[in-house]
């Protein structure tokens, strides 16, 4: 086989046992990796309960990961949330995904759960399981320092995860993380602290002249991309490039989203942190756009805040310290929580009690959230289970238990729709429509009208499912498309395919999806947004009017993507679609 290595390992903590599972070259090619994989083999446990130690913990490559494929050094994390119950999955960069294709594997499935702390130590074909119990308890940096990874890809959890942090995230490398559902409480109930990866093999490439032109295709078309590579892109400025756009649409969450504009958004924005931090290139391995950011004055390697982190930690909470989102990045890095749940939880506290924050009050809950002490034992469950336990449901502004990302759905249309159909919960990343409603790419669309939003959304999930089982990075397709990639994949696995095949493959994994959120009693009622969309307007200025989202026209949008989607209009999916995608009901 080209691409794959055509084996994965299967780990069961339970009984220290560790066996190898070869893949067939049919499953490779309908399911692809990343993703794509580790939601089949996820399936036959849909319907155990989300604590069971038997739902396994995925952590997949793709065919496309340790060859020269622009922005393909990447992993896939997959499991089931026990934040919404739902699906959980998380796209990580860093270097464990390079090492754990190196070392020989496609993918690892972790089942079970340890009596004690533990380690995964891959180091080529070898797999050990290492006694941790003197890093339990640990920061993530104090993990990284401890096991002094140098070359080799570690993935780790801190005391979040092991604190049963709802939202709790898992660490790669120091500055990446796999976050937003929870996968670091899914390590931690496992008792499984860490996983250190290193190989010294080489993904097999079936024409590596074709794979060199079609990096060169993929190259060309992103130094042409402003969005990425422009003097206020993401390679120069990061993600938090962002900020101003979601300043200028005003559709910047306030006030735990209340309102949509943010009066002290232009001191905060990716270039007050420039000025204040100096910071360096930073990125995956093996990519060129290095969207990362590390300090190196003031807070010297220290890593930057992400957009969201950016806009939650001041907006949405009612702060104005750029050196506070720093340090609260890095509070939540280390102590392995996701910035974004729970910067939406630190909101809906402040809604509920009508307390404000101060940077020490602040940074002092991060910590209680983490170590599971004082007010922080309800909120580690997150913002739809805090805001329940208050008697105050409608203040927890999540979509499927999942708190939502920096980007207010009045503002965009097609985010709201994303939002409401989403099988992660309240995820920008499934569909990321602002590709189109706000950076204009492919095309530009109407971001205040549902019109054709359904079939673009349904389109862009497929897509997105590719790019997270091939595996690359979403941010290359501001530039480049699945054309180029098709290119790519028929170079490293010999197999001729074009971007509609692909897409194929990217409607299967999603459908998967679908059944496996089904088998966990999620239909129509779940598909849908906090009320308050619905009924307040957003804040307006002369030139803008943010209206509060019109519900026939959501309803009938979310009925029109259930029928390109091939669902019922329950929400549910139909065994002859499945049978028409050749996706399994195992779990049924």
């Amino acid at each position: 086989m080209y691409g794959w290595s055509g084996k994965i390992a299967l780990i069961d903590l339970t009984r220290q046992k560790i066996d190898v599972q070869p893949l067939s070259p049919d499953i490779c090619t309908r399911y692809l990796g990343g993703r794509g994989m580790g939601g089949l083999f996820l399936q036959p446990a849909a319907t155990l309960d989300r604590d069971h130690p038997d739902v396994p913990v995925c952590l997949f490559t793709g065919p496309l990961t340790a060859t020269s494929a622009p922005t393909s050094g990447r992993c896939h994390m997959v499991s089931i949330s026990p934040l919404t119950g739902l699906m959980a999955d998380a796209s990580v960069g860093g270097k464990i995904g390079v090492q754990l294709k190196r070392a020989g594997w496609d993918g690892i499935v972790i089942t079970g759960k340890s009596n004690t702390p533990v380690g995964i130590e891959i180091s080529d074909s070898h797999i050990s399981l290492v006694e941790a119990k003197i890093l339990w308890g640990m920061t993530t940096d104090a993990v990284h320092q401890h096991l002094n990874p140098k070359k080799a890809g570690l993935a780790c959890i801190g005391p979040a995860g092991e604190n049963r942090v709802r939202f709790a995230a898992v660490i790669t490398d120091r500055y990446h993380a796999a976050g937003r559902t929870g996968l670091g409480m899914c390590l931690g109930a496992k008792k499984l602290k860490y996983i250190l990866v290193s190989g010294t093999g080489r993904t097999r490439v079936k024409d590596p002249e074709l794979l060199k032109q079609a990096r060169q295709d993929i190259i060309r078309v992103t130094a042409a991309s402003p969005a990425l590579m422009g003097r206020y892109g993401f390679s120069r400025m990061g993600t938090g490039a962002m900020y101003d756009l979601m300043d200028n649409r005003h559709m910047m969450p306030t006030d735990n989203f209340s309102a949509t504009w943010y009066g002290s958004a232009k001191n905060l924005n990716a270039a007050a942190y420039a000025r204040a931090y100096s910071p360096k290139n930073h990125g995956c391995r093996g990519c060129h756009i290095l969207c990362k950011k590390i300090g190196t004055r003031t807070s010297a390697g220290t890593a930057m805040p992400e957009f969201e982190t950016m806009s939650h930690f001041t907006a949405l909470v009612g702060l104005q310290d750029i050196h506070l989102v720093t340090a609260a990045n890095q509070r939540c890095n280390s102590l392995g929580m996701d910035t974004i749940s729970a910067a939406v939880t630190l909101a809906c506290f402040r809604e509920i009690t009508q307390k404000d924050f101060t940077p020490a009050s602040l940074l002092a809950l991060l910590d209680d959230i983490a170590l599971d002490r004082g007010q922080g034992k309800a909120l580690k469950k997150g913002a739809a289970a805090y805001a329940g336990s208050m008697g105050q449901p409608d203040a927890a502004m999540a979509v499927k238990g999942l708190e939502l990302p920096a980007y207010d759905p009045r503002g965009a249309y097609g985010m709201a729709l994303g939002f409401a159909m989403s099988t992660r919960g309240g995820c920008h990343l499934r569909a990321y429509p602002i590709s189109h409603e706000i950076l204009r790419k492919p095309v530009a669309t109407d971001r205040f009208s549902f019109s054709g939003k359904a079939r673009i959304i349904k389109i862009a999930e497929d897509s997105n499912a590719v790019v997270d089982s091939l595996i690359a990075c979403k941010f290359i397709f501001f530039a480049a498309g699945l054309e180029e990639y098709a290119k790519v994949f028929s170079a490293v696995t010999g197999q001729d395919v074009t971007a509609q095949d692909l897409l194929a493959a990217g409607e299967r994994i999603y459908y998967n999806e679908r059944i496996i959120n089904s088998c966990r009693g999620f239909d129509a009622r779940h598909d849908d947004l906090p009320a308050r969309f619905f009924t307040q307007p957003g804040t307006g200025a002369s030139q803008i009017r943010v209206p509060p989202i019109d519900r026939a026209d959501f309803l009938q949008a979310k009925a029109a993507y259930y029928s390109v989607r091939g669902l019922t209009q329950n929400g549910l999916p139909t065994r002859k679609k499945a049978e028409q995608l050749g996706v399994s009901w195992k779990s049924l």
